[in-house]
């Protein structure tokens, strides 16, 4: 039978034990054998999960379609451009009348800071957070997290760069906290404007990559989200890119057997060289995204699915 976590929805990651994160990451393991034997337990069969998404996606609502599928569960989707929502009617209108349809569960990303929390108070099955502003993406820390125990075989007493837009990145804010609860030590790398307004004890910070990458074993990048700031903090991409952008000259600073990864979109030549995107040897970049599909199964799985 499949080990529960301890947790009824994953809105955040602080809720998260370690022990919960390393059910997380084991299930993921075995869900990922199972794709590639094609022995996947249909644990969401009858199961219905709606999805709900107010901002684009690509990777992530994919990957969590994809693994609603692969479990044998169904899909409903609520469309915020085509519902109710353009002839007037509130979000928390929408919701009550969405929940007495009773889904198994609600993926959701939106523009809103701690929306899932607000929906996980209305709704009467588990909340799963793709994405809140610029709060947390948990489901990607988890991926990252599983990322980089496949590559290194371990997690505790690595030394991990996220390098890039800090102050407004969800996935940072979901990675920090992850990978510190399962004993990682995290460097920051940013320009003083990108920043974070506050880092918690035992992260170091940089304004330079030459300072912070010296002895990392794993390298994150972020893109700019420029969506979310003011056009005047970073003016010029090409200045960005000769700044901070991951080369493979500044690769060479880490490790040998650094590994490089990105959650995606890449700007590339912006936050990184196609070099280093490429490289064949210390990118994972797509084996990265390639994981959100057993890793999503995993949270899914646990949380919904019947046991096994």
């Amino acid at each position: 039978m499949t080990q529960k976590i301890s947790v009824s929805n994953l809105c955040d990651i602080a809720p998260l034990s370690a022990a919960d994160i390393t059910t997380i990451l084991d299930r993921a393991a075995f869900f990922k054998t199972a794709l590639s034997t094609k022995t996947v337990p249909q644990t969401l069969k009858d199961k219905v999960i709606l999805t709900l998404f107010t901002e684009n996606s690509t990777r992530t609502r994919n990957s969590f379609e994809m693994a609603v599928l692969r479990l044998g569960g169904k899909l409903m989707n609520w469309d915020e451009k085509i519902s109710s929502a353009q002839k007037g009617e509130t979000f928390s209108d929408t919701l009550r009348y969405l929940n007495g349809y009773q889904p198994d569960a609600v993926v959701m990303r939106h523009h809103e800071y701690n929306a899932p929390n607000y929906v996980a108070g209305i709704v009467d099955c588990p909340v799963i957070n793709a994405g809140d502003s610029y709060r947390e993406h948990p489901t990607q820390a988890l991926l990252d997290a599983f990322t980089i125990k496949e590559a290194k075989g371990k997690i505790d007493g690595l030394t991990i760069a996220i390098v890039g837009d800090l102050a407004h990145s969800r996935v940072a804010g979901s990675d920090v906290p992850l990978l510190t609860k399962m004993g990682a030590t995290i460097h920051l790398i940013a320009p003083e404007n990108l920043q974070p307004r506050s880092v918690p004890e035992g992260v170091k910070i940089f304004s330079t990559l030459e300072d912070g990458l010296v002895g990392c074993d794993v390298i994150i990048t972020l893109r700019i989200q420029k969506e979310r700031m003011d056009a005047s903090v970073i003016p010029n991409d090409t200045a960005y890119f000769h700044a901070y952008g991951l080369t493979l000259e500044r690769l060479a600073l880490a490790k040998p057997d650094v590994i490089v990864m990105h959650p995606g979109p890449m700007n590339r030549g912006v936050e990184i060289a196609d070099e280093v995107a490429d490289d064949p040897t210390h990118s994972v970049i797509f084996q990265q995204g390639a994981n959100g599909v057993p890793v999503r199964m995993a949270v899914l799985d646990l949380l919904v699915g019947e046991s096994t």
